[in-house]
């Protein structure tokens, strides 16, 4: 593991672990849009201020591939990082919590507490190979399921980036009904060619990890934590952009390192780095201690077959029947998921108005990074009278 820790192979919250703020919720078996079925489905979740007696001020926020039901808060026990949309989250913040009944669930096929493929089998052993593959529909059902056990009449806003946002999209068109209004942040309406292409060659990185055992290595001393990790670093250079990447790194060599010496046919004592090689092995060995490459898999080939107009009719058809308030933004930077796709929903959407574009020089993860202009976008949202719960 070159010199760090081993996590555990399944990256799963086992009974008796803290869990931080988490909540959880047995909302029984779910019949999968693919085939098959979970007979039990656990979801964990986190909730911040009070739901109303109506039961309409709640808002759901829709995390992306890796993130977790920790949108909001500081680090703590079993929950390692601050939350990922911190700065939008609280008592004077754009989701004021003071006012809003906010939501946030780990997705189904995750490792964060919700049902997947490291989580235990009837049988009492992992499901690993014997996982089903999940699509956006089924997480967005869990979803529906939890609001009504949470006493959720409908959602004020439903909001998110990236996978988040496909969910968010998804809520807009499958239950109208509970949702009054949408923020779409750096997504599509149908993963393209070349997503599908980078994404799966994530997926056959880890699945070409001798330690994968097809998907059995729960009960193994290692799991694939090479091919994890070259997935991630490839993954991480659709999430930046060159322009960072040179401006930061350029042809740098790591800080006590010769780029130069040794050969480049693995990381060994003595070979050299440029400082953007040092960079990607960090963010490689970081997810290795809090995401399973199980779950990896499996929600990367969710984004994969996300298309929202799958079995409902034309692109044109389905985006042009969504009746609710919907904002859609982009980055204008952003390689994995380019601008020209949140303009092809701002276009389609009849009740979006003009796309908003966010300027960033850190491509697809400035959803996550321009606190401001993010909350520039979601406060308009709620400020919308269409959306007040009052």
């Amino acid at each position: 593991m070159n010199g760090i820790e081993r996590p555990p192979v399944t990256g799963a919250w086992q009974e008796g672990d803290p869990v931080g703020w988490r909540k959880f919720a047995d909302i029984g078996g779910l019949e999968l849009e693919f085939g098959g079925q979970i007979p039990a489905v656990r979801v964990a979740y986190e909730t911040w201020g009070t739901l109303n007696a109506d039961g309409n001020n709640a808002v759901l926020l829709e995390h992306a591939l890796t993130g977790d039901a920790h949108a909001a808060g500081p680090s703590g026990p079993g929950q390692p990082t601050a939350g990922w949309w911190d700065t939008l989250v609280g008592p004077g913040r754009p989701i004021d919590t003071d006012r809003w009944f906010v939501v946030c669930a780990n997705v189904l096929g995750g490792c964060q507490g919700t049902t997947g493929p490291a989580s235990i089998h009837p049988d009492g052993k992992a499901w690993g190979s014997r996982w089903p593959r999940v699509s956006v529909r089924d997480q967005v059902e869990v979803e529906r399921i939890l609001a009504d056990r949470l006493g959720i009449r409908s959602f004020s806003l439903v909001i998110g980036g990236s996978m988040g946002g496909m969910r968010a999209l998804e809520w807009a068109v499958q239950h109208p009904q509970r949702v009054q209004a949408a923020v779409i942040l750096a997504t599509t309406a149908a993963a393209s060619g070349d997503q599908i292409a980078t994404q799966t060659a994530q997926v056959q990185a880890i699945t070409a990890d001798a330690n994968w055992a097809s998907g059995d290595y729960y009960e193994q001393s290692n799991g694939p934590h090479a091919g994890m990790q070259v997935a991630r670093r490839f993954a991480h250079l659709t999430y930046r952009t060159s322009r960072e990447l040179d401006l930061r790194f350029g042809r740098l060599a790591q800080r006590g390192e010769d780029a130069l010496s040794s050969c480049v046919t693995g990381r060994h004592v003595g070979a050299g780095r440029f400082a953007v090689q040092s960079y990607l092995d960090h963010h490689g060995d970081k997810i290795l201690h809090r995401f399973d490459p199980g779950s990896y898999v499996a929600l990367t080939d969710c984004m994969t077959t996300h298309d929202v107009a799958r079995g409902r009719g034309s692109l044109e058809s389905v985006l042009g029947s969504i009746e609710i308030p919907v904002r859609v933004g982009g980055i204008d930077t952003d390689r994995l998921y380019p601008l020209a796709q949140q303009a092809e929903l701002a276009d389609l959407i009849p009740t979006c108005g003009q796309l908003d574009v966010i300027e960033s020089p850190f491509g697809h993860d400035g959803f996550l990074i321009e606190a401001d202009e993010v909350g520039r976008i979601v406060t308009e949202a709620l400020a919308d009278p269409a959306n007040s719960p009052c």
